[in-house]
């Protein structure tokens, strides 16, 4: 499990001094049982904390309890209670570690929000093996078996999304729909669903022990109380961080032992890169990281070494977000393996100067477009590394590269069993299967195919399969990953 450490005096991460879980009576020894509070009052609790939600979209938490409020009221029908424990970033734990360490606080939160809006049920939508009998313990210890339960889905990047997150609920194949349907009119058994984030469930706990004058002793007017960060990247002692919001990114970033020199990424793989002198004058708040260019997103900080290509660190991020996305869409059908392509192109200096191009027009092509915001979050991510890596993007189109090895600092793997080998005694160079698996295969200078070294993404397998049977000459396999 990754460290936990804190900037001033801890409250989310209160009592995470020593390894393990706070179990019921840990917890109760630290925050005491919140009093209950009707609708009214949690709104403006909400409202008077400021209290926005912490999975990525910030959403004030109180409109999204009038929401479900209101479509109870319209619709005469109960209401559920979501908790999004599934934080299927690669580079994100925050949520992991309040779902494995203080499972009791966002209980606290959910039980808050489920007796004020009167809601039938509890469900915590969680990804991991460990997160689910940590949940499921809390449950337990609280005699909650009856109003609460812990739903598994698969460990993906789209995982996450609200829509997506509801339909795995539901029972059906968790991927956004092809519409927009917002959880707070219909959402789990087609219920007004109140869907927050676990740390934002987690907060209101705070929040409502605290009340909102002693929570705003930290942090901003605009934005009081603490941020729970993820720190990975280069960072020496990566961490998950509690700090008040408006601390200095510089200090957070001293703290786990990274240096900001060639750039830092802030929000996630949704988020934005940021220069090295903007992350060390940047502010830690949803405003204040607006002003440097990026954004608070899912609270995740990857700040990148002098060690490493960016370029080719930000093209193995481009080609896991084409592989994570539901495929349901023209963006993300042939949009985002048209971008991870182009950006190959670009770190292995084939074509560098009309791959740039290539990545800015795609990216406009797919913006607003898709069933979700993915392929919205990765443009953002794209167009951001080509501005903050200007000058390495010229060096691969002079030099055909930055003379830097890609050394995996940025994680970017999916769950893959599979990987594509050629018979090249027998590959006649026809293009069939770059045809076929846009984005992850290319043909070179003289015709033929240039094939990943990495294991095929599951959701790309039947695509490589048809591939297989496509080939003319036989020569492609697909083999077991070593």
């Amino acid at each position: 499990m990754i460290a936990v450490r804190h900037i001033g005096p801890p409250r989310l991460t209160a009592g995470l001094e020593t390894p393990g879980r706070l179990d019921w009576d840990a917890h109760r020894r630290l925050h005491p049982a919140p009093r209950p509070l009707t609708c009214d009052q949690l709104v403006a609790l909400a409202e008077a904390g400021r209290l926005h939600g912490r999975g990525g979209a910030a959403f004030p938490f109180a409109r999204k309890v009038r929401a479900v409020a209101d479509a109870a009221v319209r619709r005469r029908s109960r209401t559920v209670v979501v908790v999004n424990g599934t934080e299927g970033e690669p580079g994100s734990a925050k949520d992991k570690v309040l779902l494995h360490r203080v499972p009791h606080l966002i209980l606290d939160g959910a039980t808050l929000a489920a007796t004020a809006l009167g809601s039938s049920e509890i469900v915590i939508g969680v990804t991991d093996e460990e997160s689910a009998a940590s949940m499921n313990a809390a449950i337990t210890e609280r005699g909650l078996a009856a109003r609460a339960r812990v739903v598994r889905l698969p460990e993906r990047f789209i995982t996450g999304e609200g829509g997506a997150l509801v339909r795995g609920i539901n029972g059906k194949r968790p991927i956004p729909p092809g519409r927009k349907v917002r959880a707070a009119s219909r959402g789990v058994d087609g219920l007004p669903t109140l869907l927050s984030n676990a740390e934002t469930y987690a907060q209101l706990a705070v929040l409502t022990g605290l009340g909102p004058r002693r929570y705003a002793r930290v942090g901003t007017s605009a934005e009081p109380g603490t941020v729970l960060l993820t720190v990975t990247g280069s960072a020496r002692f990566p961490a998950v961080v509690e700090t008040p919001a408006g601390a200095p990114l510089g200090h957070l970033l001293d703290l786990c032992g990274a240096r900001a020199t060639e750039g830092v990424l802030v929000g996630g793989y949704h988020g934005a890169w940021i220069t090295g002198e903007a992350a060390i004058r940047a502010r830690i708040s949803r405003q204040g990281l607006r002003e440097a260019g990026g954004t608070l997103g899912a609270g995740i900080i990857m700040p990148l070494g002098r060690r490493t290509c960016p370029l080719g660190e930000c093209a193995r991020v481009a080609r896991y977000l084409a592989a994570e996305s539901a495929g349901q869409c023209g963006p993300c059908r042939l949009g985002l393996p048209d971008i991870a392509g182009a950006f190959a192109a670009l770190a292995e200096g084939r074509d560098a100067a009309s791959a740039q191009e290539t990545i800015r027009r795609a990216t406009r092509m797919a913006a607003g477009r898709g069933a979700c915001s993915h392929p919205d979050g990765t443009g953002r991510f794209v167009l951001s590394a080509l501005e903050v890596f200007a000058a390495d993007a010229s060096r691969h189109v002079t030099h055909g590269s930055c003379g830097r090895p890609v050394l995996g600092v940025l994680p970017a793997e999916t769950e893959a069993r599979l990987r594509l080998e050629v018979d090249w005694s027998r590959c006649d160079g026809h293009g069939l299967c770059a045809g076929v698996l846009r984005g992850l295969v290319r043909m070179d200078e003289h015709n033929y195919p240039v094939i990943p070294e990495e294991p095929i993404p599951t959701r790309l397998e039947p695509d490589a399969r048809r591939a297989v049977a496509a080939c003319p000459g036989l020569a492609l396999r697909l083999v077991p990953r070593t």
